[in-house]
C-alpha cells in the first residue's frame, strides 16, 4: 500500500468531491454534531487529483492538445487540403502524421490519469475508526467529516488535521513522526489539554460537545491559534495540541482527536503546490518560431499570389484557349486569391509535423539512456535512475539554479559518536582520510563491548584508552557518560528482554545516548518523573525534577535530577561558547585545553557539544523551583520569564568535557556540489531543519568554506529588521570595491536587473543564511526583489525552518525574475511543492517514502547522481536537440524554398518541382532516420570529459546552441541551398543536351535532378554535422541514400506503370536522366557549391575562434599521441579550522561540518580553489556582455603558445627547486599550487620553450582527473604538435583539474 504521503504528493489541482466552501474568516467546529457543522459547507476528506473521466476524456484532451500552436496549425492546413480548388497535395500527407501525434499524446495522458484515479481511490478508501452515535465504526477516509472524533492507533497515518483530545500515554502525551511535513525523521511530542486528557473511553467522548473557534485553513505548519469552549470555560489551543495530516503516530498505543480541517483544507494539502504543465525553453521558443515561420509563409504566399495576379493579367489571358481558368474563377484577383492558399499548402513543409514526431522519439531515446545508465544505478537499494517524463530532457542541460532539501537528500541522517574530550584528555581516532593519521582507523580494530549485554552491536569506537578508563571507574569518565544517559529527551522501547530501541527527537541525540549505552551507562526507561539507567550493570532510578528546555537563543538543555542518595545535580549540555560563559572560574585551565580539543574536532568537520554539571543544595533547588513554577504559570511573556529562571540556575557550572559527532553525508555530496558549482550552477539549500544544523551541513558539503569573505545570517522577526539586515549585507558586498569598473558609484540608485548584475560582478565569495520567519517577510511583494538580488550575489544560499510552500515560493521567485532554468531535488512529501514548481523536479528515493518520487520528473537514489544527470545526460540531450532542430529547419527550408523560386518560372501556377510521392516521403523516409540517429546518439566529447570540464555545461545555460540567431542562420543556409539547388540545374538544363543531341530540359528530368541533388546535399550536410559516428549513423545515412535511389527507380519502372498507369506515367525517366553525364556533373557541382562554404566557414571558426568543446577534442587527440605515464601527483588539502557548535535534540547547534571527501579523485580543496578563481573564458566574457580585450587568444611564437601549456595550469604556482623565483617543487610534490587547465599566471612573461628549459619536472606528471596523462613540457616538445593559434588560453582556462596521486598506481 502506498504511504499517506502518496496522496499528499499527488494532490494537485485539489478538487473537492463536494461543493467548494466559500472563503472563511474563522472556523467553528462542534464535536459530535454533523448537522451543525454542515451549515458551513466545510470540505470533506475526499481528494480528487484526476483530470478526466470516461465521458470528458476525448473532448477535454483534444481541447488541450489543440492549444498547442503546432497542432492547430496542422489542423488548419488539413482543412485547406480538403478543398479541391486550392489543394495541390493529397490530404493524407497531413492527416496521417497529425492523427499519429494526437493518438500518442492521448494514450500517454490517459495512462497518467489512470494512475491518478488509482491513487485517489487508494487514499480515499483507507479505513478510519470514527465515533458515530457513541460507537466506533470503520469509515472510509473520504467519509470523514469536520467535527467527527476519530481514533488513531500506533503507526497509523493521521487522516485529517485533528485536535488531540486524549491519549493512552500519561498526561495526554503522544509521539508523532512528521517526515512528510517537514522532512524530519525524528519524533515530536504532542499533548492534549489537561481538561480533555481524561476522555479516554468512547462513552465520555460521545458526550463531549465542546466547540472550537479557530483560524481558517492556511499553510502554516508550525502555527495554530484557536480556543476550545466547553462547560462554560475556554481553553487556549496551540500547535502543540494538533495532529496534522501526514504525520504518523509512533510509540503511542492509541489516541483520539477531533477533526478540525479535512481534505484540501488540511495544512498538508494547503502546502501541496498545484501541478503545472512543464514545458522546456526550447518548446516555448519553438512556438514562437512556428508563428514567425507562419508569418514568413504568408508573406511568400502573398508575393506569389500577387505574381499570379499580374501574370494572369499580362500573360495568362493569351493561353485561355487551352489553359482556361477553373470553374468559378472569374477574375485575375480571385485567381491570385486561390493561388495564395495553394502556395500556403505547398510551402507548409517548412514546418512539417514530422518535426514534432521526431522530437518526441528523440526525447524518448534520451529517457531510456537515463533509465539504462548503470552508473546511476544504486546496487545497495536496487534502485535505477528513472526518467518519469520524456519532455524535459534537454532542459537538464540548461539548469542554472538547484534547490535542494537537506535531510535525506544531502545527508544520510546518520550520526556517529567519533571523539570526546574528558577532563582534558582526548579520546578517539582521527577522521582525516587525507592525512597520515588515516592509517590508524585501518589498523585499529573496533572496541569489544561484549562485557555489556545491552550494547548496541552497530556502534563502533576505536580508542581502547576510553574503554579502559571506564573499566577502572575513572570518576570524570563515569560522570561524563552519566550525563549523556540522563540529559536528553530520548524515548526507550524494550520489545524483548535486552533489546533496546531508542526513539530520539534527533539522530545526534540518539548517537550520544547510544555511546553512553555501549560504555556501560544504559538508558533503560523513563516516566514523567523518573529516569532509569543501568550503570555498569547496576540499575539506578533518578528522580527527574526539571527539564530546562532550549530554544534558538539558549542553544543548550539541562536536567535536574536527584540520585538515590538524595543528592541533587544539574546536568547541562550545549554549544561551547554558551557553556564556557557559565562555568565556574576555577575551570579556566581545563577550558583552555578543552577549547583546543574542540578546535581540533571542528577541523575534522565534527559537530561538537560541551558537557557541564552543578551540584545543588536542597534549599537552593526549592527556592529556584518556586520561581520556576511561577514563571511556567505566567500568562504573558512566559518564554522570557522561563529563560530568565533557567539562566539563574545555569551558572558556576563545572566542566566535564566535550563530544564530537559526525553527521554522515551521502556519498559524493561535496564532490558533486563542487563540480556543479564549477559548471556555474548555483545551489540553494531549502530545509525545514534548524539553522545550526543547516549551516553545519553547508560546511560539510563545501557550500560554505572558511575562505568565504562573509556569511550573512538573516534572523529578523519584523519586516523592518529583515530589510535592514538585507541592506547591510548588500552594503558590505558593495563596499568590497568602492567604485565599480563601469564608472558609477556603488551608492547610485539602480534598477533590479542592473544592481543584481553589479552585485554578482563584485569580487569575493559570500553566503546567505535566512530563517523561515525572516523568509516570510523577505518574500513579501515589496521586499522580494531585495532578497533576490542579495541572495543571487551570494555563492551559497541556505534557507532554514521553511515550510513546503515557502520552498515553492523561493523557486517561483527565481523563475520570475532570473528567467533561469531551475531544478528542485528532495526526498520527502514536504519537498513535493518545490518539486512541482521548479522547471525540473528530481525525487530521491530515500527514507521518507516515495512521495517526492511520485511528484518528480526524474528520480534516483543518491544525490551524487545529479552531476551525471546534468553534466552528461542533460548536456548531451541539449546538444543533440539543438543540432537536430538546426539541421531539421535547414533541410526543410532547402527543400521547400525551391517551390518558391520555381513559382517565378511556372506562371505562379502553384505547380510543385517534385512529384507528390517525393514530397510525402522526403521527411518520412529519405531524411528522417539520419537526423534521428544524430539526435539520439551524437556527442561532442566523451562522458568522462563532460565531467572533467564542467565549463562545457555553460553553453546550455546561455542558450547558445539554439536560439533566434542560430535559427536565422539555419534558415539563411537553407535558403542559400535552395537557390543553388534550383538555379544551377536550371542554368545547366537551359543549354544542355543529351548524348543523342536532344534537349535535356524537361519537367520530369529537372525534378529528378533537383530531388537527387537535394537528397545528396542534405546527406553530406548531416555527415558534417555528426560529431560521433556509430554503425547506426552510417547505416541510416548511406541506407537512406540507397532507399532513395531504390524508390526513385521503382516509381519510374515498367512494373508500377503496368499496375497503376494513371499514377506512374513517366516510365524510365529516372534511368534515362541519371545516365546523362551532364546531370551528374550538375549534381556534383550543386553539392560542392552548397557544401564548400559551410566547410570553409567551420574550418575558419575552428581555427580562429574554437569553442571549448573543440579545444577539449584537440587536447584529447594530443593526449592519445602521448605515452602513458604511471606516476601521478596527489594534492593534499588542509582541513578547516573553523569552530563548530553543537546541534542537539530539538535544536541542533551552530557548528561547522567540514568532512574530508572519501575516495575522491577530484580534490574538494582543489575544486573549491578552482571555483573561486577568476575566469576569463569566452563564455564568461559573453555572460558579462563586455567586449573582449584582445587577449582572448594566444599568439604563437616559435611554434608554441606564449604563456600556456596545452592542457594545464599552475595557478598561483610556487614552482621550484631553485629554478623560478618563489618556486617550491620538491621530490615530486607541488605545494601551494592550484591546478586547473588554463594559464601559468606566475610565469606570465615566459614562452613555452623557456619554461621547457627552466622547469624539468622529471619525477611527477600532471594527471587529468580521469586518468588521461598530461606530460611535462619537455615531453610535449618532442611528441606533441604545437598549439594552433586559434586555441585560446581563456578557453583552456576552464579545463580539467589535476590531482596528485601515488606514483605506483596504474592508469
Amino acid at each position: 500500500m502506498l504511504s499517506h504521503g502518496t496522496q499528499g504528493s499527488t494532490t494537485t489541482g485539489m478538487e473537492l468531491c463536494t461543493e467548494k466552501s466559500p472563503p472563511e474568516e474563522e472556523r467553528r467546529v462542534r464535536a459530535n454534531d454533523r448537522e451543525y457543522n454542515e451549515k458551513f459547507y466545510y470540505a470533506n476528506n475526499c481528494i480528487k487529483t484526476s483530470k478526466y473521466n470516461i465521458i470528458t476524456f476525448l473532448p477535454v484532451n483534444l481541447f488541450e492538445q489543440f492549444q498547442e500552436v503546432a497542432n492547430t496549425y496542422f489542423l488548419f492546413l488539413l482543412i485547406l487540403q480538403l478543398i479541391p480548388q486550392i489543394s495541390s497535395l493529397s490530404w493524407f500527407t497531413t492527416i496521417v502524421p497529425l492523427v499519429l501525434v494526437l493518438t500518442i499524446t492521448a494514450v500517454k495522458d490517459a495512462t497518467d490519469d489512470y494512475f491518478r484515479h488509482k491513487s485517489d481511490n487508494q487514499v480515499n478508501n483507507r479505513q478510519s475508526q470514527v465515533l458515530i452515535n457513541g460507537i466506533l465504526q470503520n469509515e472510509k477516509w473520504m467519509n470523514v467529516r469536520v467535527g467527527d472524533i476519530i481514533k488513531l492507533e500506533n503507526n497509523q497515518f493521521v487522516a485529517a488535521d485533528l485536535l488531540l483530545l486524549s491519549s493512552s500515554e500519561p498526561h495526554g502525551l503522544c509521539y508523532i513522526e512528521t517526515a512528510e511535513l517537514d522532512g524530519e525523521t525524528n519524533m515530536k511530542v504532542r499533548q492534549s489539554l489537561p481538561v480533555t486528557s481524561e476522555l479516554c473511553d468512547t462513552s465520555k467522548l460521545a458526550k463531549f460537545d465542546g466547540e472550537v473557534i479557530c483560524e481558517p485553513p492556511n499553510n502554516k505548519l508550525d502555527k495554530f491559534c484557536g480556543m476550545l469552549y466547553w462547560n462554560e470555560n475556554k481553553y487556549a489551543l496551540s500547535n502543540q495540541n494538533m495532529l496534522l495530516r501526514g504525520c504518523v503516530l509512533r510509540n503511542t498505543e492509541c489516541c483520539f482527536g477531533l477533526v478540525i480541517f479535512a481534505g484540501p483544507d488540511t495544512k498538508l494539502m494547503q502546502n501541496s503546490g498545484r501541478t503545472k504543465f512543464k514545458r522546456t525553453s526550447i518548446d516555448r521558443l519553438m512556438n514562437t518560431l512556428v508563428l514567425w515561420i507562419f508569418g514568413f509563409l504568408v508573406c511568400m504566399g502573398v508575393i506569389l499570389s500577387i505574381g499570379n495576379t499580374i501574370w494572369e493579367k499580362e500573360v495568362g489571358f493569351l493561353f485561355q484557349i487551352y489553359l482556361p481558368w477553373d470553374k468559378g474563377v472569374d477574375s485575375v484577383v480571385f485567381s491570385g486569391f486561390l493561388s495564395f492558399w495553394s502556395y500556403i499548402i505547398i510551402l507548409n513543409t517548412v514546418v512539417p509535423i514530422s518535426l514534432y514526431v521526431s522530437v518526441e522519439v528523440i526525447r524518448l531515446g534520451h529517457s531510456y539512456f537515463i533509465n539504462w545508465d548503470k552508473r546511476m544505478y544504486c546496487q545497495k537499494k536496487n534502485t535505477p535512475a528513472e526518467a518519469r517524463t520524456t519532455t524535459l530532457n534537454e532542459e537538464l542541460g540548461q539548469v542554472e539554479y538547484i534547490f535542494s532539501d537537506k535531510t535525506g537528500t544531502l545527508t544520510q541522517n546518520i550520526m556517529t559518536f567519533n571523539k570526546c574530550s574528558i577532563n582534558g584528555k582526548t579520546y578517539g581516532e582521527s577522521c582525516d582520510t587525507l592525512g597520515p593519521q588515516s592509517k590508524i582507523r585501518q589498523k585499529a580494530p573496533p572496541l569489544d563491548f561484549s562485557f555489556n549485554a545491552l550494547a548496541d552491536h552497530h556502534f563502533a569506537f576505536y580508542d581502547q584508552n576510553l574503554l579502559e578508563a571506564v573499566k577502572i571507574a575513572d570518576p570524570s569518565v563515569h560522570e561524563f557518560f552519566r550525563l549523556l544517559s540522563l540529559c536528553h529527551t530520548v524515548m526507550s522501547e524494550e520489545k524483548n528482554e535486552g533489546e533496546l530501541y531508542y526513539k530520539a527527537q534527533s539522530p545526534d541525540e540518539g548517537a550520544l545516548v547510544t555511546a553512553a549505552r555501549n560504555f556501560g551507562f544504559v538508558f533503560r526507561s523513563r516516566t514523567p518523573k523518573t529516569i532509569t539507567v543501568q550503570e555498569m550493570g547496576r540499575p539506578i532510578t533518578y528522580q527527574l525534577l526539571a527539564i530546562l528546555d532550549f530554544n534558538n537563543i539558549r542553544k543548550r538543555m539541562s536536567v535536574i535530577v536527584r540520585n538515590p542518595e538524595g543528592k541533587i545535580r544539574l546536568y547541562c549540555k550545549g554549544a561551547d561558547t554558551l557553556i564556557f560563559e557559565r562555568l565556574h572560574p576555577c575551570n579556566q585551565d581545563l577550558m583552555n585545553i578543552t577549547t583546543d580539543h574542540i578546535n581540533e574536532y571542528a577541523g575534522d568537520g565534527l559537530r561538537t557539544l560541551v558537557l557541564a554539571y552543578k551540584d545543588l543544595s536542597e534549599s537552593e533547588y526549592e527556592d529556584w523551583s518556586e520561581r520556576h513554577q511561577w514563571a511556567s504559570r505566567a500568562l504573558d511573556n512566559r518564554e522570557e520569564r522561563l529563560a530568565s529562571v533557567y539562566e539563574e540556575i545555569e551558572q558556576d557550572m563545572m566542566l566535564l568535557g566535550a563530544t564530537a559527532i559526525e553527521d554522515k553525508l551521502q556519498e559524493g555530496v561535496p564532490e558533486t556540489i563542487a563540480i556543479l558549482t564549477l559548471a556555474n550552477i548555483k545551489i540553494w539549500v531549502l530545509t525545514g531543519d534548524k539553522q545550526e544544523t543547516a549551516v553545519n551541513i553547508g560546511y560539510s558539503c563545501k557550500m560554505l568554506t572558511d575562505d568565504m569573505t562573509e556569511v550573512f545570517i538573516v534572523t529578523g522577526h519584523t519586516v523592518q529588521e529583515v530589510r535592514e539586515e538585507l541592506r547591510k549585507a548588500r552594503e558590505k558586498m558593495m563596499d568590497s570595491t568602492r567604485t565599480l569598473g563601469n564608472g558609477f558609484s556603488c551608492q547610485e540608485k539602480l534598477s533590479f536587473p542592473r544592481i543584481a548584475s553589479v552585485l554578482e560582478a563584485i569580487p569575493g565569495e559570500y553566503a546567505l543564511v535566512i530563517n523561515g520567519h525572516s523568509l516570510a517577510h523577505a518574500l513579501e511583494a515589496d521586499m522580494e526583489q531585495e532578497f533576490l538580488e542579495t541572495a543571487c550575489a551570494c555563492k551559497a544560499v541556505i534557507c532554514c525552518r521553511v515550510t513546503p510552500l515557502q520552498k515553492a515560493q523561493v523557486v517561483e521567485l527565481v523563475k520570475k525574475y532570473k528567467k533561469a532554468v531551475t531544478l528542485a531535488i528532495g526526498d520527502g512529501a514536504n519537498d513535493v511543492s518545490m518539486i512541482k514548481t521548479a522547471h525540473i523536479g528530481v525525487g530521491i528515493s530515500g527514507q521518507e517514502g516515495i512521495q517526492a518520487v511520485l511528484a518528480s520528473d526524474y528520480s534516483f537514489s543518491q544525490f551524487k547522481f545529479l552531476q551525471r544527470l546534468l553534466l552528461v545526460h542533460g548536456r548531451w540531450s541539449y546538444l543533440r536537440m539543438c543540432k537536430f532542430l538546426c539541421y531539421f529547419f535547414y533541410k526543410n527550408f532547402a527543400f521547400t524554398m525551391v517551390h518558391f523560386w520555381f513559382g517565378f518560372f511556372c506562371g505562379f501556377s502553384a505547380q510543385t518541382v517534385y512529384d507528390q510521392y517525393f514530397i510525402t516521403l522526403y521527411n518520412i523516409v529519405y531524411t528522417s532516420l539520419p537526423v534521428l540517429a544524430m539526435g539520439v546518439f551524437d556527442q561532442d566529447v566523451p562522458e568522462q570529459r563532460s565531467l572533467e570540464y564542467p565549463k562545457l555545461y555553460e553553453p546550455g545555460q546561455l542558450n547558445l546552441l539554439f536560439n533566434k540567431r542560430e535559427f536565422f542562420i539555419c534558415i539563411a543556409q537553407g535558403i542559400y541551398t535552395s537557390v543553388v539547388m534550383f538555379f544551377i540545374p536550371y542554368g545547366v538544363f537551359a543549354e544542355a543536351t543529351r548524348d543523342d543531341g536532344a534537349e535535356l530540359a524537361d519537367y520530369q528530368s529537372f525534378a529528378v535532378t533537383v530531388a537527387t541533388s537535394l537528397v545528396i546535399v542534405v546527406s553530406v550536410q548531416i555527415g558534417l554535422d555528426t560529431g560521433y559516428w556509430t554503425a547506426i549513423n552510417h547505416f541510416f545515412i548511406w541506407g537512406s541514400l540507397a532507399v532513395y535511389f531504390t524508390i526513385l527507380f521503382t516509381m519510374h519502372s515498367d512494373g508500377l506503370f503496368s499496375l497503376f498507369p494513371n499514377q506512374f506515367r513517366f516510365v524510365g525517366n529516372a534511368q534515362n536522366t541519371l545516365k546523362q553525364p551532364a546531370v551528374w556533373f550538375t549534381i556534383i557541382l550543386t553539392t560542392v557549391v552548397c557544401i564548400m562554404p559551410v566547410v570553409a566557414f567551420r574550418f575558419l571558426k575552428l581555427d580562429l575562434k574554437p569553442q571549448l568543446s573543440d579545444t577539449v577534442r584537440y587536447t584529447q587527440l594530443v593526449r592519445k599521441k602521448q605515452k602513458p605515464q604511471n606516476r601521478r601527483l596527489r594534492r593534499v588539502g588542509r582541513t578547516g579550522s573553523r569552530r563548530s557548535g553543537y546541534a542537539f535534540s530539538h535544536q541542533e547547534g551552530f557548528g561547522e561540518l567540514i568532512m574530508s571527501g572519501k575516495n575522491m579523485r577530484l580534490s574538494s580543496l582543489a575544486l573549491s580553489s578552482f571555483a573561486t578563481r577568476s575566469s576569463s573564458s569566452w563564455i564568461d566574457t559573453l555572460r558579462k556582455k563586455k567586449p573582449t580585450d584582445g587577449t582572448a587568444a594566444s599568439t604563437p611564437q616559435s611554434g608554441t603558445s606564449q604563456t600556456g601549456l596545452a592542457t594545464g595550469v599552475l595557478q598561483g604556482a610556487q614552482v621550484a627547486a631553485g629554478v623560478l623565483q618563489g618556486a617550491q617543487v620538491a621530490a615530486g610534490v607541488l605545494q601551494g599550487t592550484q591546478v586547473a587547465a588554463g594559464v601559468l599566471q606566475a610565469a606570465q612573461g615566459f614562452q613555452l620553450e623557456e619554461l621547457t628549459q627552466a622547469v624539468q619536472v622529471s619525477s611527477v606528471n600532471l594527471q587529468v582527473i580521469t586518468g588521461g596523462p598530461f606530460e611535462t613540457a619537455a615531453a610535449k616538445e618532442t611528441q606533441d604538435p604545437p598549439l594552433r593559434a586559434g586555441i585560446s588560453l581563456e578557453e583552456l582556462n576552464a579545463g580539467p583539474l589535476f590531482t596528485l596521486e601515488d606514483s605506483n598506481q596504474e592508469e
